[in-house]
């Protein structure tokens, strides 16, 4: 990377509510240094790595945030640990080489890297491709969020009133629900009203829609 290529790029003030996080591993102690004072420079969090061992000895973050990863490692290479940590949908890969080709290239794609930038590259290519890792990053955990606390509202719910829910979003009425629970009417309806004001909804596919989203039904189902 030439850091004098192109402008400097300007402090900015750190993001809320946490500043994002940008990991760097390279063997490279002067790219090392060199991603460090830009990272640093555009209001970011850099956490500097030599080896994929000290990235994976790390503590997952839920804090919006990327990886810069060369492809060059000692023992565990950049794609090998790309592809271990492929799950982390939280944590989008930058990949960066200094010997990079076309099949490379693809491979990295495939398991899902937002770019794969070859030395030398500027810091405004570099930067505008965090960015974009970093917003990927910040709406996934907001999803994630939201999801979480559907599923803290399902959870909170009797057994009974689990029940009752399993069976209206897959379209039973109430006497129907009633028949296969073996409890009265009334006794559905109890269950039914509580259940959807635990769960914050005003109507039924309301209800479907929150149940699709925990895999509580299937699509084609309700």
């Amino acid at each position: 990377m030439n850091l004098s290529e192109g402008s400097s790029p300007q402090p900015r003030p750190p993001m809320s509510p946490a500043t994002p996080i940008v990991f760097v591993v390279d063997d490279d102690v002067s790219v090392r240094e060199s991603l460090e004072l830009l990272l640093r420079s555009a209001g970011w969090q850099p956490t500097i790595l030599a080896s994929a061992e000290e990235f994976l000895a790390r503590p997952r973050v839920l804090t919006p945030s990327c990886l810069l990863l060369d492809v060059n490692l000692p023992n565990i290479n950049g794609l090998d640990l790309q592809k271990l940590i492929a799950y982390r949908a939280e944590l989008p890969v930058i990949i960066i080489t200094g010997c990079g080709d076309i099949p490379m290239s693809v491979q990295a794609m495939k398991v899902g890297a937002v770019e794969f930038l070859t030395k030398p590259f500027s810091p405004a290519v570099l930067l505008r491709a965090i960015l974009i890792a970093l917003e990927r990053s910040r709406i996934w955990l907001e999803q994630e969020a939201k999801l979480q606390a559907l599923r803290d509202r399902h959870q909170a719910l009797s057994r009974r009133e689990r029940e009752v829910m399993a069976l209206v979003v897959r379209g039973q009425l109430n006497k129907q629900v009633s028949g296969e629970m073996g409890i009265s009417e009334i006794t559905v309806k109890q269950h039914r009203g509580r259940m959807m004001r635990k769960m914050r909804v005003r109507s039924l596919p309301e209800l479907v829609t929150i149940a699709a989203r925990l895999s509580l039904v299937t699509a084609g189902e309700g």
